[in-house]
C-alpha cells in the first residue's frame, strides 16, 4: 500500500507515525510546503518571548529524524498543487528546484491546516507587520524585534494567539496595545469571564481597545502608524496580526471534494472525505458539534493529534473507529492568569435555542489557611431538565487547568452537574480544599436546578423596581469600600435579628462578594416567610468586573 499525507505538522505527522506503527511495509510519503515538520506550533509565542530559550526544543521531529525512526519519505519545501481523485494522483512542486511531478497513492490524507486571515488593508505589506503561523514567521519576528530594538507593539486581535503574543511581548519589556474588533477578548468565553480577563489585562498597564478595528497602516520615520476606525492613531515598532484563521480548503475544493456548511472539508465519522480513498484531519476539517449538532471547525492541536491516530486506524483496518467530535476544550495563559473553556458557551447555546441555566462561583485554589491560595472563578451552563453539563469556563491562577480538565471530561461524556457534586478529588491543603472548586460549582448548580436557590445575573439590575429591596449582606467594612447603587447593608450575621425591617410582600435581591453569603441569606429569608428572594450569581466581584467593562474605559464604579 502507498499512503500520501499532505501537511506534516500536528494531524499529518500523527497520522504518518501511526500508519507506520500499524503497517511496517507500506510506502509512506509526507509532503510539507514549509521547511519544518512536527514542530510545537503552540510554543512559538513563548520562544519569541524568551520563555523557551532553546529553539531546538520546538521540534518534536525533523525530516531526517522522522525518516530514520519511521522509515517515512518526508519531502519538505514541496507543495502539493493539485489532486486528481480519478487517477489517484497528486501533483507536487519542489520549491527549491522548481521541479513539478506526480505521485500515485492508494490512500491520501489531507492535513493542510488553516491559513491566517490577512485583510487587504492599506499598508498591510509594510515592514514590521507580521502574522504568526509557523517557525519561519517566528524567526522573522524575533529577529525584527532585536534588530530594530522595538519598544512599542500593537497586537491586532484578542484571541488566544493574540493574547499569548501580547503577554510575551510585554514580558520582553515592550509597551503593548491590543486591538479587538469585537466587544470582548477571547470570543469563546461568555462576557462575565472575559470581563475578569480584561480587568486583569488593564491592571498591568496593557492598553486594550475593544469595539475597534484597524483601517490601515502607514510607514513613518519612527516605525508604523496604526490607524483605527475610532480615529485614533497608534505608534508601533512592530505589529502582530492575529485576526484569526480559516480552513485551508483550496486543494480539497480543487479536487471536487465536498466543502461543508462550516466552510471546512467535509468528513464523515471515520474522517473520510466525500471520496472514500481520501481522508482529512486537523484544522481544515469540519464535523458536528457534539452539543449543538451544528457543523464546526476547531483550531486545536489536541483534537488534530487524536484525529491523526483515528484516521490511521481506519485507513489500515477499514473504518473501525469513529471520531466523536470536539467540545473545543482550550486554555491560555494571559499575563499570568489561566483562562480556559470547554463545551458551548451560554451565548452560543442561546443562539441555537438550547435551554440552559448558568451558575458562577468563586473559590480558593486550595485551602484558605494554607499560604498562596488564589481566587478561581468557574462558570457552568447546564440543562434545566436533567442537569447535563453543556459548558465550563475557568479564570484563575494555580490549579485552574486541573479544574478545567475535570469539567471537560464530564462535558465530553454527556455527564451532569450531579457528577460535580460527587466528584472525588485528591485533597491536601496545598492542592485543594475538602470541598473542591469543582464540587462548589456542582453544589450551587444543583441548588439552582432543584429550586433551592433563585438567582439573578449581573446584567439584570434594571429588573429591580422602586418597591424592591437590594440588600448587601457583606460586612459594613466591605460595604463602605464599594457597593451597588441603591443597596442597603444588612450583614448576613445580623439578618435573623433584623427580619422585621423587611417586607414579605416585596421582591428582595441579595448580593455578597462571591455568592455564598448571599445564598445563606436567601435560605434564612425563604424559610422565614419571604418567598421572593434572589441571589446575585457570582456576587459583587463579578458584577464589578462586568460593570467596569461596560463603562467607557472601565471607569470607577459607584462607591
Amino acid at each position: 500500500m502507498k499512503y500520501i499525507i499532505i501537511g506534516a505538522v500536528a494531524g499529518g505527522a500523527s497520522t504518518a507515525a501511526r500508519l507506520r506503527r500499524l503497517d511496517e511495509h507500506a510506502e509512506i510519503i509526507i509532503f510539507e510546503k514549509g521547511e519544518y515538520i512536527s514542530y510545537a506550533n503552540c510554543g512559538l509565542p513563548y520562544y519569541i518571548g524568551e520563555v523557551i530559550t532553546d529553539r531546538n526544543k520546538l521540534f518534536v521531529q525533523t525530516a531526517t529524524s522522522f525518516n530514520q525512526r519511521f522509515n517515512i519519505d518526508v519531502r519538505v519545501l514541496t507543495e502539493v498543487t493539485g489532486i486528481n481523485p480519478d487517477k489517484k494522483t497528486i501533483t507536487a512542486k519542489n520549491q527549491v528546484s522548481g521541479d513539478i511531478y506526480e505521485e500515485t497513492y492508494d490512500k491520501l490524507v489531507l492535513s493542510p491546516g488553516a491559513e491566517p486571515i490577512r485583510p487587504p488593508l492599506p499598508g498591510i505589506s509594510n515592514n514590521g507587520i507580521f502574522t504568526l503561523r509557523n517557525v519561519s514567521d517566528t524567526d522573522y519576528i524575533k529577529k525584527y524585534i532585536h534588530h530594530h530594538q522595538a519598544k512599542k507593539a500593537v497586537v491586532v486581535g484578542g484571541g488566544f494567539i493574540g493574547l499569548e503574543m501580547a503577554e510575551n511581548l510585554h514580558g520582553l519589556g515592550l509597551d503593548v496595545t491590543i486591538i479587538e474588533m469585537g466587544s470582548q477578548v477571547m470570543a469563546p468565553l461568555d462576557f462575565p469571564l472575559a470581563a475578569i480577563v480584561q480587568q486583569h489585562i488593564r491592571s498591568l498597564g496593557v492598553h486594550l481597545y475593544l469595539n475597534n478595528a484597524v483601517t490601515g497602516f502607514e510607514q513613518t520615520d519612527g516605525g508604523l502608524a496604526v490607524n483605527l476606525k475610532s480615529g485614533d492613531v497608534l505608534d508601533a515598532d512592530i505589529v502582530i496580526l492575529s485576526i484569526g484563521v480559516r480552513p485551508d480548503t483550496r486543494l480539497a475544493a480543487g479536487a471536487g471534494l465536498k466543502i461543508g456548511e462550516g466552510r471546512g472539508i467535509y468528513v464523515n465519522e471515520y474522517l473520510q472525505t466525500s471520496d472514500p480513498d481520501i481522508y482529512a484531519v486537523g484544522d481544515a476539517i469540519e464535523f458536528k458539534n457534539p452539543i449543538t449538532g451544528q457543523a464546526m471547525v476547531t483550531y486545536l492541536a489536541g483534537p488534530a493529534n487524536k484525529q491523526g491516530r483515528i484516521c490511521a486506524n481506519n485507513i489500515v483496518m477499514g473504518n473501525v473507529q469513529q471520531y466523536h467530535g470536539s467540545i473545543n476544550t482550550a486554555i491560555v495563559q494571559v499575563f499570568g492568569m489561566t483562562v480556559g473553556t470547554a463545551g458551548t458557551a451560554s451565548k452560543h447555546l442561546k443562539a441555537t435555542g438550547i435551554k440552559h441555566m448558568v451558575s458562577t462561583t468563586s473559590s480558593g485554589s486550595h485551602a484558605g489557611y494554607f499560604p498562596g491560595a488564589q481566587l478561581m472563578t468557574i462558570q457552568v451552563a447546564f440543562s434545566p431538565d436533567n442537569g447535563r453539563l453543556y459548558s465550563a469556563q475557568v479564570a484563575g491562577f494555580d490549579g485552574a487547568d486541573k479544574r478545567l480538565d475535570i469539567l471537560s471530561s464530564v462535558i465530553k461524556r454527556n455527564g451532569t452537574i450531579g457528577e460535580l457534586v460527587e466528584f472525588e478529588h485528591a485533597y491536601a491543603p496545598p492542592y485543594s480544599s475538602a470541598k473542591d472548586p469543582v464540587n462548589m460549582a456542582g453544589f450551587v448548580a444543583e441548588n439552582i436546578l432543584l429550586g433551592r436557590l433563585n438567582i439573578f445575573y449581573w446584567d439584570e439590575m434594571d429588573k429591580i423596581g422602586g418597591d424592591d429591596l437590594l440588600i448587601d449582606v457583606r460586612s459594613p467594612e466591605e460595604y463602605l469600600s464599594g457597593y451597588i447603587d441603591g443597596a442597603i447593608n444588612i450583614p448576613v450575621d445580623e439578618l435573623r435579628s433584623r427580619l422585621d425591617e423587611l417586607s414579605t410582600q416585596k421582591n428582595i435581591y441579595i448580593y455578597c462578594e462571591a455568592g455564598l453569603r448571599g445564598y445563606l441569606a436567601q435560605r434564612i429569608l425563604r424559610q422565614s416567610g419571604f418567598d421572593h428572594v434572589y441571589n446575585l450569581s457570582g456576587g459583587y466581584r463579578l458584577w464589578k468586573n462586568c460593570k467596569a467593562e461596560t463603562e467607557q474605559n472601565g471607569i470607577e464604579l459607584v462607591c
